[in-house]
């Protein structure tokens, strides 16, 4: 493109963009944004904008569309919806007093992690940027929201850990160093899985000395201080969200006034698959909030109580005083109904704090945005009453954390009027009787006309020319208008203006005076408006801490009541916490289905687990039975107990947890090119590498998506291992149902099936969980039920008769379980050289935790098999199962030797390549 041909503004425009490659320009012209070239084509097509086209000098017009400015937000939001970054170009001078071309600049740059515009953010939810810095030591995670200030940083070890980062902030935007996109991390995964576009940012923005300032320069601490001096990690990936905010706001976004570092032991961990399994968020199928757990226990009346609620969701305690403090408060609560009832009203009408003041510090706030700060102060003092008569620490604490800021209401109250326009330069902004200048200018004008009429009145007086007029025109503005007749009679003060065939025009100094009141005060009042606000808006900026420190308080007894107010009204008890490992249940319910229920019948049921005789659970019965029910009843009722909420039984004495596991139902994730069964698999090799003492497992139906042995003998193993080595409070649900034989033969483990009963020869769900094991599957029952034609179900009864007749279980009691896992095979898993593990529980630090779903023929024993394709000593095979396989030939035995050397984790893409290349060579692979 030849510049030189160009117009001085389409150069500058040109010269603007180079600066910002990977954005779409919004480039102010008069009162539109207009976008061009290829910015033009993609807004035009995302936007659904008129593609036009503009003379710019050269042989083509350059394509060309636009937006309203004061549409401006609308249109960004869905942009950068769309995954697009905008970069706004605004005129930096009144184009009235420019001389030549105006001068514009970028003053903003919105990026998903970075939006601030109210209709593109939940308010129930955070907008989190996460920034991830990555060398051999770790990893460094720092998540900042920019619409609330709040910025948290922590480390990790592994790419699993950073996923459940992932999994907690759901952030809207990744910036990363170069060495994460080589880490290890499937980065394409990240995008598809969390719906967000990752940026790396140049290496100099994470020298070591460089990072340090600017965190001391912001936060105005020393890095001592801030908490960052030993967390190199923490401070080069916190620093570098910083940096990113500053070159995207172009402002010094005062509310990011803290920097909190937490350690993710301070928190029970929930991954990814346990945050869906257990919907504590979003429904499975739908993605909807109405059928999830959040759906039930959110009755808060502030935005800023909602994301916090979801906070504890996302965050459950494991701090036993942190836990009871909270159920402290939601019980004093629970005795106080009507106190809480009037703070419940008071919230009702406080408004989001924390973004609030997110606008009022990036200067984007508008009068209106100042009458909802003032009106949520109003209701400080009230809702501080009320909580003088609350004695439980946590409220005290409340009750002492929130000010109530009421010479910050005053100011807002004496300044802006009660019903103000959403433009901040349109006037109509100040009180009268605030500003003595500015009520001089409301007077003029407002009292213009009463003035001009008064001068003509006078004039008309002295002069005796009856018929004399002051009038008004646009181009000489105001005028003394006499007839031809009555020349004679002006005054020799008056000066003449204009010369009419019929009159002449004439103007005074009294005149020229009114006139520049007149004409000038609107102008100098909105300008003067506009000044008065901006110093009323910077008072409250220069208040943040307070603000926030209220704001955070204000959403914690939000949060309180919610839980209290769920409590209430759904029955529920306070559960007795303990770190003894006791889990008991009586009369629990499922919080979420009891509530969809419309007839209201939900069956209850006991549970009883602990770290010895009742440690796992093997539940048994038919489909449709409620045995998932069950089990993710119990793991909610164990969360909630956590976050500090009453729970839905008669009673409850739970455990403190460090992580809830859980695989629940089928699903499959094509696009990473994952079966059912991959994604099952996957799903176990991170329960068992990852799992500890202090974990609750809930397992459903492992083993289903293969054959029937491999399903059962990968089934059994896992039960053996978990009794064994992870020896965690489990919950198995099972149609296999040769592992009841495990009962009596390995501690701790216990049989328990849905009751069912006959009637009318149809099966009745009883719903209930009793101990034993069930004696049979009645899956043609459920086929029956579910309408499959009678032909097939008679036959489906003829065939279960024949094979029952080459009964397993037979054999299954044959099993030997005392061998169990090798020691030597242990001490490999915990060291990580492994290698044969990892083919059945999957790489420990894979980039997604996928493993190789298709395995060398050969290499595919039966259940217990070691590398060489022969049992160890002492073990058995199901029944029916191959038996033990022939040695492997000592090509296939060379070969796994060679993978098992590969280091697959420290590989990049070339030496992947080179490796397999050399694979084919070296065993003639085809």
């Amino acid at each position: 493109m030849a510049e030189k041909k160009l117009s001085p503004m389409m150069a500058e425009y040109l010269e603007t963009k180079k600066q910002y490659p990977d954005c779409i320009l919004f480039y102010r012209i008069g009162d539109f944004y207009e976008m061009f070239y290829e910015d033009a084509k993609t807004a035009s097509s995302v936007l659904d904008l008129v593609l036009t086209g503009k003379d710019c000098g050269q042989a083509e017009r350059a394509p060309m569309c636009g937006i309203p400015f004061h549409a401006a937000d609308s249109y960004v939001t869905r942009l950068v919806g769309a995954g697009y970054k905008v970069a706004i170009a605004e005129q930096l001078e009144d184009p009235k007093l420019a001389k030549g071309l105006v001068k514009r600049g970028v003053i903003r740059v919105v990026t998903p992690g970075t939006l601030t515009a109210e209709q593109g953010l939940d308010e129930t939810k955070n907008n989190f940027l996460m920034s991830i810095f990555y060398d051999a030591s770790g990893f460094g995670v720092s998540s900042v929201d920019v619409s609330t200030g709040e910025f948290l940083t922590t480390t990790c070890g592994t790419v699993k850990e950073v996923l459940d980062e992932l999994s907690r902030f759901q952030p809207a935007e990744i910036v990363c160093n170069q060495a994460f996109m080589i880490s290890g991390a499937d980065t394409d995964f990240i995008k598809e899985r969390f719906n967000l576009i990752i940026t790396e940012l140049e290496d100099g923005v994470y020298k070591d000395e460089a990072a340090t300032k600017l965190l001391e320069e912001h936060f105005h601490a020393s890095i001592q201080g801030i908490g960052l001096a030993d967390r190199d990690l923490s401070r080069l990936s916190a620093a570098a969200a910083l940096h990113y905010v500053y070159e995207t706001q172009k402002n010094s976004v005062a509310h990011i006034s803290n920097i909190r570092y937490y350690a993710s032991s301070q928190y029970m961990i929930i991954d990814t698959a346990t945050q869906r399994n257990l919907e504590l968020i979003e429904t499975m199928r739908e993605k909807k909030k109405r059928g999830t757990l959040l759906w039930v226990l959110d009755k808060t009346r502030t935005a800023m109580g909602a994301r916090m609620l979801r906070r504890f969701l996302e965050q459950p305690l494991i701090d036993r005083a942190q836990i009871l403090a909270r159920q402290d408060a939601i019980e004093e609560l629970c005795g106080h109904y009507i106190d809480r009832e009037e703070m419940s009203e008071y919230l009702n009408t406080v408004y989001d704090f924390e973004r609030l003041l997110g606008k009022i510090c990036y200067k984007t706030a508008n009068p209106r945005d100042l009458i909802a700060f003032k009106q949520s102060l109003r209701m400080l003092p009230d809702i501080r009453q009320e909580l003088g008569l609350f004695q439980s620490p946590l409220m005290k604490e409340i009750y002492e954390g929130i000010d109530e800021m009421q010479e910050l209401y005053q100011r807002i109250d004496q300044a802006i009027v009660e019903d103000p326009p959403v433009s901040s330069r349109d006037g109509g902004i100040i009180r009268e009787g605030y500003h003595a200048e500015a009520d001089r200018y409301m007077q003029s004008k407002l009292n213009g006309k009463q003035w001009l009429a008064e001068l003509e009145q006078r004039e008309r007086e002295r002069t005796g020319i009856k018929t004399l007029k002051v009038k008004f025109n646009r181009i000489f503005g105001y005028c003394i208008e006499v007839t031809n007749s009555f020349k004679d009679l002006v005054p020799a003060d008056y000066i003449r203006k204009q010369t009419l065939t019929g009159a002449e025009r004439y103007t005074t100094e009294e005149l020229e005076k009114l006139q520049n009141e007149i004409l000038g005060a609107e102008e100098k009042l909105h300008q003067l408006e506009y000044e008065l606000f901006c110093d009323v808006r910077d008072t409250i900026a220069e208040n943040v801490q307070r603000v926030q420190k209220t704001s955070h308080y204000v959403a914690l007894l939000d949060c309180l009541i919610s839980l209290s107010k769920v409590a209430t009204s759904n029955n529920y008890c306070r559960p007795e916490i303990n770190e003894a490992g006791r889990i008991e249940i009586r009369d629990g319910r499922h919080p979420v289905i009891e509530k969809l229920l419309q007839d209201g019948m939900f069956v209850t049921n006991d549970t009883r687990l602990d770290d010895a005789k009742d440690r796992i659970a093997i539940i048994t019965g038919p489909n449709m039975a409620g045995k998932s029910t069950y089990m993710r009843q119990v793991a909610l009722i164990v969360l909630m107990a956590s976050i500090g909420s009453f729970v839905p039984a008669s009673h409850a004495d739970i455990s403190i947890c460090d992580r809830i596991f859980t695989r629940v139902g089928a699903s499959d994730d094509l696009a990473s090119g994952q079966s059912t069964f991959m994604v099952e698999m996957n799903e176990v090799a991170n329960i068992l590498r990852n799992a500890t003492t202090k974990s609750l497992l809930i397992l459903d139906e492992i083993g289903r998506g293969t054959s029937t042995f491999d399903g059962l003998s990968i089934a059994w193993a896992v039960v053996e291992y978990i009794a064994k080595v992870v020896r965690a409070k489990t919950l198995f649900a099972t149609h296999y149902h040769e592992l009841t034989e495990l009962e009596g033969r390995l501690d701790g483990v216990n049989n328990y099936c849905i009751a069912v009963t006959n009637h009318d020869q149809d099966i009745v769900f009883l719903r209930k969980i009793i101990p034993g094991g069930a004696d049979q599957s009645y899956g043609i029952d459920v086929a029956s039920l579910a309408g499959v034609p009678r032909p097939v179900i008679e036959r489906a009864k003829e065939i279960a008769a024949e094979l029952s007749d080459a009964d397993i279980l037979a054999k299954a009691r044959e099993l030997d379980c005392e061998p169990g896992f090798r020691q030597e095979s242990l001490a490999l898993e915990e060291s990580g050289a492994g290698a044969d593990s990892d083919l059945l529980f999957g790489a420990g630090d894979a980039p997604n935790g996928m493993v190789a779903e298709r395995m060398p023929e050969a290499t595919r024993g039966a259940a217990g098999s070691t590398a060489d394709g022969t049992a160890p000593a002492g073990a058995t095979t199901p029944a029916g199962a191959a038996g033990t396989e022939p040695a492997l030939p000592a090509s296939i035995r060379d070969a796994l030797d060679y993978l098992r050397s590969i280091d697959i984790n420290h590989m990049t893409p070339l030496d992947a390549m080179n490796t397999l290349y050399e694979l084919k060579d070296r065993f003639q692979l085809s």
